[in-house]
């Protein structure tokens, strides 16, 4: 398991329902209605250090759409618009000039406060924003060498369950669990399938799939999985490579016998998955395919690739 998943996190400014205060005034009540029920939409957002000693954020407008329609989907009306949470993400690095040397993970949130309890209350909606220094999820070895991950014994929810086009605080309990159970068994990652035992996504990742032959497979999004940004780009990518991606159902044994596999996250990046079920994948390394998307995609997210500049919003 990665190091960083347990590093203490801080920072020194944290936005906050409208105004930047000090990281450790940042402090919700113990009557706080998300905190019980976990009604609360959330987003993770990478900023990258750029030649020009400028960090700028990848693909910020996109997040901050995708966090406006989480809120929607569970009808939580956020009191700031699209333009103000962009801005907030840009002053939240921008007040914090030279603590981000190495790039930034940011967080905005929203979720009911404090007030009434019982699943009918009908609460004030708190919205923060923080941003701390975080490096790569699933590790840096994860990242040169790749990772082992566990189909899990938990199912991703059935989509009348939850809401997979939003990124809900309390649905990722389900992640959690399989987390655990991973980790626990002494795996790096968890897979889950959906209901039918198709291979949907891992914890906190969406999953590509390369066939010996070099088709490269994603599940679909018909599929209960969240349509990750990263995906997107990771989708862009391939298909400026040349290499067209079947959006498509798989099962969990495809990945037993796939030539390479690889997750896609912002918080993960672009990470190897060399072992499944304690099966190797191809030859139990990082594959070409995934190389040249890993190779790229770093270079993307830092402003070193022209053609996708229009991704990334500097932090001026």
């Amino acid at each position: 398991m990665s190091s960083t998943s347990n590093a203490v996190l801080t920072a020194d400014q944290v936005w906050m329902d409208g105004k930047l205060i000090p990281w450790a005034d940042a402090n919700v009540h113990v009557m706080t209605h998300a905190l019980h029920y976990g009604l609360g939409v959330f987003e993770g957002i990478r900023a990258y250090p750029t030649g020009n000693g400028q960090l700028a954020i990848f693909r910020l407008r996109e997040h901050i759409r995708r966090f406006l329609d989480s809120a929607h989907i569970i009808m939580m009306k956020l009191p700031f618009t699209e333009d103000q949470l962009v801005q907030a993400c840009i002053d939240v690095l921008k007040v914090q000039a030279g603590r981000f040397p190495n790039g930034a993970y940011l967080r905005p949130i929203a979720f009911m406060g404090d007030g009434a309890m019982g699943l009918g209350a009908q609460n004030p909606t708190r919205v923060a924003i923080t941003a701390w220094e975080w490096g790569s999820y699933l590790g840096d070895k994860g990242i040169r060498e790749g990772i082992r991950a566990k189909v899990s014994s938990f199912t991703r929810m059935h989509v009348n369950v939850n809401m997979v086009r939003g990124k809900i605080s309390g649905q990722y309990v389900n992640s959690i669990l399989a987390k655990r159970e991973a980790v626990l068994a002494g795996y790096d990652e968890a897979i889950l399938l959906d209901i039918s035992g198709f291979v949907a996504e891992a914890s906190g990742e969406n999953v590509f799939c390369i066939g010996r032959h070099g088709v490269v497979r994603t599940p679909s999004l018909s599929s209960p999985i969240l349509r990750g940004i990263t995906r997107d780009t990771v989708l862009t990518i391939l298909k400026d490579l040349g290499r067209p991606v079947e959006e498509v159902s798989f099962t969990r044994d495809a990945l037993y016998i796939a030539g390479e596999v690889f997750f896609t996250g912002t918080a993960a990046e672009i990470t190897p998955v060399r072992e499944v079920d304690n099966r190797q994948v191809g030859e139990g390394k990082p594959g070409p395919i995934t190389l040249s998307v890993q190779q790229l995609y770093h270079r993307v997210v830092r402003g070193q690739e022209p053609r996708y500049a229009h991704w990334l919003t500097p932090v001026a």
